[in-house]
């Protein structure tokens, strides 16, 4: 059977935008030189999902789309099944099969871990009690993909000594980065580490950069880090990979793909820690959905 794997990127307004998305495709086909590997976008390129199916389809029995996106938000829920449903009539004699975004469950979770973990190093390994994290998303007027942020903000917080782990949006929804950063630094935080959630280089990347400076400006004291996108961590290419089997085990005419029973966690961790200075006592605990946080002030 001839499958096309069909990357859906989002597509960027800025010049040089999907070139970070194009050179991610190019490093999936050299990890993968057997498949028939293609690349369209939602919006704002040449090639957009109706024509990106139509190429797909073209001498394929199967095509396979794989979102390149975080949030399962409005484009994932609404803007590919109908653009499928349109491409089924077209190539009735096609297999179409929707894997799901790449979402905010165990492999998001380490993928961020290991983004704050390279941002520590960054400033030197200071104590994380004085050291306030900020996850940063795009923003969505779709609450449950806010809330699938929180979540990953939420495992954050519990898998490490931060005293602060805060949320932010770029826009759309509140917060933004600069209420937070005047939070926490109101709070004591000498250092602040900011982690967008997002794959790849663009104008909203370029935006927060902007607004990074001028908040190093505004806040002399405080030294600021900031990661760069994720969309090259081995992590993401693992979990596409992990998506692309499952579609390929999928029997034909089975029903579309959910997203993996991971969102209840999926990372196991035990640590106890103890911060006399704060008269603070932590214990963290998480097996399978159970997540338990306890406080003690002495």
């Amino acid at each position: 059977m001839t499958t096309t794997y069909l990357l859906v990127g989002h597509g960027s307004r800025g010049p040089n935008g999907n070139v970070d998305t194009e050179r991610f495709a190019q490093l999936w086909r050299q990890r993968h030189p057997e498949r028939r590997i293609a690349l369209c976008y939602i919006e704002y390129a040449e090639t957009l999902l109706a024509a990106g199916l139509d190429q797909a389809a073209e001498g394929a029995q199967k095509v396979v789309l794989l979102p390149v996106i975080l949030n399962t938000a409005g484009h994932v829920k609404q803007d590919l099944p109908q653009a499928v449903a349109a491409a089924k009539a077209r190539h009735p004699a096609v297999e179409f099969v929707i894997t799901p975004a790449l979402g905010m469950g165990a492999a998001m979770f380490a993928v961020l871990q290991e983004a704050l973990r390279g941002l520590q190093q960054e400033l030197a390994q200071p104590d994380p009690q004085t050291t306030g994290v900020i996850l940063l998303g795009r923003g969505s007027s779709d609450a449950g993909a806010n809330g699938e942020l929180a979540k990953m903000a939420r495992w954050l917080f519990e898998a490490n000594d931060h005293q602060l782990v805060d949320l932010a949006f770029t826009g759309v929804t509140w917060p933004r980065l600069e209420t937070v950063v005047q939070r926490q630094v109101r709070l004591g935080m000498m250092q602040i580490a900011i982690v967008p959630a997002y794959l790849f280089s663009g104008v909203l990347i370029e935006r927060i950069a902007a607004q990074v400076a001028r908040l190093r400006a505004q806040y002399p004291q405080i030294h600021f880090v900031l990661s760069a996108p994720l969309g090259f961590a081995p992590g993401i290419f693992a979990l596409l990979d992990q998506r692309a089997a499952q579609a390929d085990a999928q029997a034909p005419g089975a029903p579309e793909i959910d997203a993996p029973a991971q969102l209840c966690g999926g990372h196991s961790h035990h640590s106890h820690h103890s911060h006399e200075h704060h008269h603070h006592h932590h214990s963290h605990a998480s097996s399978a959905c159970a997540h338990h946080h306890s406080h003690s002030h002495s």
